[in-house]
C-alpha cells in the first residue's frame, strides 16, 4: 500500500503544481506595483511540470519508483520490470491522484473573481479549432506518441546500469521541461494519461470528448520505447531479471 499511496501523492502533486501553474499563474496577472505583468508564460509552466517530477522523483522514487504516469507504468510492465498486479494498483492510484488534484484546483479557482470553467478548463489537454495553436488531430497524436517515446527512452536509459541513478530524477524532469516547451502550443502537453484524465473528467465538454487521444497516444509511444529499449539497448544483466 505504501507504493500505491506514494503514486497517489506523486500524481496529485504533478497535476496540482503543473496544471495549477498553467491555470493560476500562466496568464499575465496585473499587480498593484506599476501594474507590471507577472504571468509565468510557456517557460514557467514547462518548468513547473518538470520541477514537480524532479522533486517527486527524489521524494517517492525510493518507495515506488515515481512513475506518476500510467504510460510509464505500462512501459515498465511491457519491459517486464513489474507485475500486472502492481501495474493495476499503480494506474488506479495515479488516476485517483490526478482527479483529486483537479478537484482541489477547481475548488481553489472558484475563489477567484469571475471564475468560469469554460472549454478545456483546469489545464485540460486538447487540440483543434479554439485550442491554443489549432493543430490537427494527426499532429496532436504524433506529438504525444513521439514525445512520450523519447520521454520513456530517457527514463529507461537513466535508470539502467548504463545511467547515473543519482542524476536520473533531474534528467527525467529536464526532459519533461523540454517536452512541454515543444508540445504546449499543440496539445497543452500530456505524455501522461492520468494528467489528462483528472482535469478532463471535471472540465467535461471538449476536454472530455478529446480525452481518448491522451489515453492512447502516450501509451503507444511508451510501449514502443519499452520494446526498443528491451530489444536493442538493454544489457544482459538487466534482461535476465
Amino acid at each position: 500500500m505504501k507504493k500505491y499511496l506514494a503514486e497517489f501523492i506523486g500524481t496529485f502533486s504533478l497535476v496540482l503544481f503543473g496544471c495549477g501553474a498553467a491555470v493560476v499563474a500562466g496568464k499575465t496577472i496585473p499587480i498593484t506595483v506599476a501594474d507590471a505583468p507577472t504571468g509565468i508564460g510557456l517557460l514557467g509552466i514547462s518548468l513547473a511540470f518538470g520541477f514537480a517530477v524532479v522533486v517527486m522523483a527524489y521524494a517517492i522514487g525510493p518507495i515506488s519508483g515515481c512513475h506518476i504516469n500510467p504510460a510509464i507504468t505500462i512501459a515498465m510492465l511491457v519491459a517486464k520490470k513489474m507485475t500486472i498486479a502492481d501495474a493495476i494498483g499503480y494506474i488506479i492510484a495515479q488516476m485517483i491522484g490526478a482527479t483529486v488534484a483537479a478537484a482541489a484546483l477547481m475548488a481553489i479557482q472558484k475563489g477567484a473573481p469571475g471564475f468560469s470553467m469554460g472549454e478545456w478548463a483546469l489545464g485540460s489537454n486538447g487540440w483543434g479549432p479554439g485550442y491554443l495553436g489549432n493543430y490537427t488531430t494527426t499532429a496532436a497524436f504524433i506529438t504525444e506518441a513521439l514525445l512520450t517515446f523519447l520521454f520513456l527512452f530517457v527514463i529507461f536509459a537513466t535508470t539502467s546500469k548504463l545511467g547515473n541513478s543519482n542524476m536520473a530524477g533531474l534528467a527525467i524532469g529536464l526532459t519533461l521541461v523540454l517536452i512541454h516547451l515543444v508540445a504546449i502550443p499543440i496539445t497543452g502537453t500530456s505524455v501522461n494519461p492520468a494528467r489528462s484524465f483528472g482535469p478532463a473528467i471535471l472540465a467535461g465538454g471538449k476536454a472530455l470528448q478529446q480525452l481518448w487521444l491522451f489515453m492512447i497516444a502516450p501509451v503507444v509511444g511508451a510501449v514502443l520505447a519499452a520494446l526498443v529499449w528491451r530489444g536493442v539497448f538493454e544489457t544482459k544483466d538487466e534482461s535476465s531479471k
